[in-house]
């Protein structure tokens, strides 16, 4: 019996595992003779498939083609359904947010504009989204807001004659989930996504959610809920009859800017507010001040859309047990995982405050530091919500026994 290993998906190779959650991984797939890449899920269910394939507009991130492996192939290729999709090259929108800071308003006009398209046009083609979290809203390489992730999404509308009826499965995530989910009664498809862009709104904003879950104490004469007034608190009543919907919406005043930026600008507005807080310090070293014969690792000259990632003046075999300690005084569980492209690895995860589990892998690998060895880390989150992930991140760099062996850019 040979050993089972994933099927070229209709001329592509899947090279790297980028993603994943307990239903589904996401490979990086590269289509070497063509000089193309994508991104390819393998599943083992077919609703997503089928939603996915119906829906083409410029917000939503691109279904390519689909290869299905049977258990008869197992001795051969591993079994699943594998979805080539498009590349989202810019990685999570909310890996660029600060937690508790968010981002400036005319970023976040923009971005949320560009959410409110695309459920609008989901909408319209008669499909609830019902899984608006953080983690399913990416960037393409131009900055473009991508909505991905329909696993969890239905049909509610009949296109041909418009006819809509209301759901009655319990599904969403802590703390996105929408009051009308909370009892047995049906409910209206369209007011559950919208409340979900309210938060997804706030977040944008804030740099946090507006409670860990769902909750009946009244907040909005808070701060920093004053701060946005009527929109957020329009779409996120508990009274069904005084929600906004997405026309409403579309037709605030704060929903009128518009920001008009190209792909370069644009990068430059939306990690401000991370060159602000000197996170882009951590991430990228000034190396070529460096000795004239050091060079980075292979690794980490490749495409890494993580911004969770930062240089150390220890070699990995030195870093390991010192990352393994202060992630576990963080309650982070860990365990040391196979070596890949001789890179350390370990294999992290934790619930955060919204009761939600995040998991990933901490990498480092070796490069030159002046005449010595140092290390580069990336921190790659597979599943659960990016500004826990981030927060993580910044905890582990600030550490007292940790922190001091991390590089900053020289001149700062």
């Amino acid at each position: 019996m040979t050993t089972s290993k994933y099927p070229k998906v209709v001329g592509y190779d899947l090279v790297q595992q980028i993603g994943g959650c307990g239903f589904s991984r996401v490979f990086r797939a590269v289509n070497v003779p063509e000089h193309r890449v994508a991104a390819c899920k393998r599943k083992t269910i077919e609703k997503e498939m089928c939603i996915h394939t119906a829906l083409k507009r410029n917000n939503i991130l691109e279904f390519l083609n689909i290869v299905v492996v049977e258990l008869k192939h197992q001795d051969h290729y591993v079994p699943g359904l594998y979805l080539l999709l498009e590349l989202a090259a810019g990685g999570d929108l909310f890996d660029k947010i600060i937690p508790d800071i968010g981002m400036g308003d005319e970023v976040a006009h923009f971005y949320f504009n560009q959410v409110m398209a695309g459920m609008d046009y989901i909408h319209k083609e008669g499909v609830c989204h019902r899984d608006r979290k953080p983690q399913n809203f990416l960037l393409d390489v131009a900055g473009t807001l991508k909505i991905s992730h329909f696993g969890l999404s239905s049909v509610f509308k009949l296109k041909d004659t418009g006819r809509t009826h209301t759901l009655m499965e319990r599904c969403d995530s802590l703390p996105y989930v929408a009051p009308g989910l909370n009892s047995d009664q049906p409910y209206e498809a369209e007011l559950i996504d919208v409340w979900g862009i309210g938060v997804i709104l706030y977040t944008l904003l804030a740099g946090n959610t507006p409670w860990d879950e769902p909750t009946q104490h009244k907040i909005f004469q808070e701060q920093p809920w004053s701060r946005f007034s009527a929109l957020i608190q329009g779409l996120l009543t508990t009274k069904p009859r005084e929600q906004f919907t997405l026309e409403d919406t579309f037709q605030h005043p704060w929903c009128i800017w518009y920001l008009n930026q190209g792909a370069a600008s644009l990068a430059q507005v939306l990690t401000q507010s991370l060159r602000t807080a000197g996170d882009l310090e951590l991430v990228s070293t000034d190396l070529a001040q460096r000795n004239s014969n050091s060079s980075q690792t292979q690794s980490s000259m490749r495409y890494t859309p993580h911004l969770t990632r930062f240089y150390a003046d220890l070699p990995p075999e030195h870093i390991l047990p010192l990352i393994r300690a202060d992630l576990a005084a963080l309650g982070v569980t860990c365990r040391d995982a196979p070596s890949a492209e001789g890179a350390l690895r370990l294999r992290i995860g934790r619930q955060d405050a919204w009761k939600e589990v995040f998991r990933g892998w901490v990498s480092l690998e070796t490069f030159q530091y002046h005449e010595a060895q140092g290390c580069f880390c990336v921190m790659q989150k597979d599943s659960g919500n990016p500004i826990s992930w981030r927060q993580l991140w910044w905890a582990l760099i600030q550490s007292p026994r940790f922190g001091a062996h991390v590089l900053r850019k020289q001149g700062t």
